[in-house]
């Protein structure tokens, strides 16, 4: 490598080794581009099934992963050639729209590129074998909808849907327990769907976990969870028939927003201030009084003074909870997200039958526990596990769980798999028109 000027006195950079550079072009370039892609293809092929095999990935700061889902090792992967980065997109869009089967697609296309290979070196051209995969496709779909059954299932009868996600379950490191995991996942989404209109909303199932416990103390809780706890430790545990005030506002006086500053030099003035702003917190309690709420669920924190003003006049409250989990505590319980004290009315305040808090383990954390909501179809599935990995990859399994389709689309896969290549083979001998 040289360093050079042109005319204007700009530099520019001169690569010796560019004269042993080859550009591959025809059947090379496509040979090179699916060798890459079945490299990928190998590194997750011992993934796939029940006797797949977990892969232990390290990620740069060293933080280590075990897992067998495909999008999450591709994810990890660092790959540069284009040929794997869209089989990373595959994967990606695979577990978007359908939720499972990202090892599976990624097998799949890598199998059907190493039949492509036998037919370009016999000489096919590379459109004609996308046409022959697209036939097959069509074929493989018109006979799965031949040999399909459907089944019928409900709140009652839902012995099919356990079978499915514990195929689904099988092949993960949480198989176990896939027979609870199982019960839980079909639980949860019935719990969510609309039956009428054969919709799944599962951003209304949240999944949370804790290190601590057993795996089998997993449990699926009808309403939300909170990772947090009362305010003040002398605050009520259990709150029967609540009703919930969801504030965006900050629950303390306002604090001045300019560069100015105020200078208090005697004590007269300072009591003067504390018993302005204790009647500014006073009158905020005061107001949800008002309306009737007996717990107070606020996205802001306040100071401990304002927090030892609640206990005397009994009103338990929760701070520093989440926008995330704020939607979700209003959908559940019915209620609305107030951001102003002006706009609290006795009409937007959620309702629940039961909040408790909950202590976990030797270390006594603690949770909050929001059931028997107004709107119940808003569910948590707590997951309990010995470590933070554990916790991880029983998220991704029942993620995978409440996707429910890995049984289904394995069968495709293998079915669709056999006709393409049979389909293919025929064209090659000249047995398809």
């Amino acid at each position: 490598m040289a360093l050079a000027f042109d005319e204007y006195g700009r530099p520019f950079i001169i690569l010796k080794e560019q004269e042993q550079k080859t550009r591959l072009r025809g059947i090379k370039a496509q040979k090179a581009n699916i060798s890459a892609e079945k490299v990928i293809a190998r590194v997750l092929r011992t993934s796939l099934g029940p006797k797949g095999m977990d892969k232990m990935l390290q990620s740069p700061d060293g933080n280590v992963t075990i897992t067998n889902d495909g999008a999450t090792i591709l994810e990890h992967m660092d790959v540069d050639n284009q040929i794997t980065k869209l089989m990373v997109e595959l994967s990606r869009s695979q577990d978007y729209e359908i939720g499972d089967g990202t090892t599976g697609v990624v097998v799949m296309a890598g199998a059907l590129l190493e039949q492509a290979e036998r037919l370009l070196e016999r000489g096919i051209h590379p459109i004609r074998n996308a046409e022959g995969y697209e036939m097959a496709s069509r074929i493989a779909v018109e006979h799965l909808e031949h040999i399909a059954q459907k089944f019928d299932f409900g709140p009652i009868n839902i012995e099919l849907l356990v079978q499915t996600c514990m195929t689904t379950l099988s092949s993960k490191i949480v198989n176990r327990c896939k027979r609870p995991l199982a019960e839980i996942s079909v639980k949860a989404v019935l719990s969510v769907a609309d039956l009428e209109r054969k919709d799944v909303n599962l951003d209304l199932i949240k999944v949370e976990g804790k290190v601590g416990g057993k795996l089998e103390d997993t449990e699926l809780v009808y309403g939300i969870t909170v990772d947090k706890d009362m305010s003040h430790p002398q605050m009520p545990k259990k709150i029967e028939d609540a009703k919930i005030a969801i504030l965006t506002c900050p629950f303390e006086p306002p604090k001045p927003k300019t560069k100015h500053k105020v200078d208090i030099d005697t004590v007269e003035k300072f009591q003067t201030l504390r018993q302005q702003e204790q009647k500014y917190f006073d009158d905020m309690v005061q107001k949800c009084n008002d309306v009737g709420a007996t717990l107070v669920i606020c996205q802001w924190g306040f100071d401990d003074e304002a927090n030892h003003l609640l206990m005397p006049r009994n009103l338990p409250a929760v701070r520093w909870v989440g926008g995330v989990e704020l939607e979700l505590i209003a959908i559940a319980t019915g209620g609305r997200i107030v951001p102003r004290f002006q706009e609290l009315t006795p009409e937007k305040l959620g309702r629940a039958g039961l909040v408790r808090e909950k202590s976990f383990g030797t270390t006594k954390d603690k949770m909050l526990y929001i059931e028997h909501c107004a709107n119940s179809r808003a569910v948590t599935i707590f997951i309990r596990g010995g470590n933070k990995m554990m916790i991880e990859e029983t998220k991704r399994s029942i993620h995978d769980a409440l996707c429910g389709q890995e049984s289904h689309s394995q069968q495709f896969y293998c079915l669709w798999w056999w006709i393409s290549r049979d389909f293919l083979l025929n064209c090659c001998r000249g047995r398809c028109r």
